[in-house]
């Protein structure tokens, strides 16, 4: 752990962390992550930006966890890019650097050398995110299992925001969503989910969306989409045959949800993260 002045540093509710030298580490780092910043208006050190810059010249991959944004962008090295922060600051990162592309929904961005994620566990996210691309999805889902995470979350940062959590166990949703998720084949009816659950269904959708964030609908979606990546990953089923394993129905849904949720094509998604075996008479 590399710090841009001497340790021990104080961070968010007294924690102190201490660090092992100072900006000539960041010389010998492949991947730099920079975790936060305490200040969104203080300046940034002209020592700190210079480090950072040439070690993005020589191709270190730098990486940034919710205002640690802000410490990038100051190098310039997000100008004319998209980046992500915490929801709370993509204003004041879209006002201080017009230059940056800010996307304010997504959980992280990957412009290559650049990533840039949301908060603290949309960072975890990203990290995954780099397991696979850097040693595959089976490495990200070990990972994953470890932390007890899902390997890859659908979504945006706009479902996380002040969501309520239920405090009725009697009116539990986790095993009408545990059914959902075991057959994601199975048609979408409101009425009948909302029987299961023993409420009304204007009851049923305002809870449904009170622990998820989302509709029915547009979860089963994302439960449809992570089985097929999953498959894409790891089997050699033609895509065909995936669309209906998941729900989807045909190839051409299946394309056009990719396309409209990953901005990827089931095909490219599975060269980019496919087990070499998965690729082997793929079609």
């Amino acid at each position: 752990m590399a710090a841009a002045e001497p340790g021990p540093l104080r961070a968010f509710g007294g924690v102190q962390i201490g660090v092992q030298g100072g900006l000539e580490l960041l010389e010998q780092a492949g991947t730099i992550v920079i975790p936060g910043w305490r200040d969104l208006a203080g300046d940034v050190s002209t020592a700190l930006l210079d480090a950072l810059s040439a070690a993005n010249q020589r191709g270190c991959r730098i990486f940034t966890l919710c205002a640690g944004t802000f410490v990038l962008a100051a190098t310039g090295l997000l100008a004319g890019k998209r980046a992500t922060t915490h929801w709370h600051h993509h204003e004041a990162l879209a006002k201080a650097y017009p230059g940056v592309r800010v996307e304010a929904s997504v959980l992280y961005v990957d412009e290559g050398d650049i990533l840039t994620s949301a908060g603290c566990a949309s960072g975890l996210d990203a990290c995954l995110h780099l397991i696979r691309r850097d040693f595959g999805p089976e490495a990200a889902n070990r990972a994953a299992r470890r932390m007890v995470t899902p390997p890859h979350r659908l979504g945006c940062q706009a479902q996380y925001l002040e969501q309520p959590v239920t405090a009725r166990p009697g009116n539990s949703l986790a095993p009408l969503l545990d059914r959902l998720r075991a057959s994601p084949t199975h048609g979408l009816d409101i009425n009948q989910m909302a029987r299961a659950t023993h409420m009304s269904r204007r009851t049923f959708l305002r809870r449904f969306h009170d622990a998820t964030g989302t509709t029915p609908a547009h979860w089963l979606l994302g439960v449809r989409l992570e089985r097929a990546k999953a498959l894409l990953e790891t089997s050699a089923l033609s895509v065909s045959l995936i669309a209906e394993q998941c729900g989807f129905g045909t190839a051409a849904t299946l394309r056009h949800h990719f396309r409209n949720n990953l901005d990827s094509s089931p095909s490219d998604y599975r060269k980019q993260f496919g087990r070499r075996e998965a690729l082997t008479g793929a079609a």
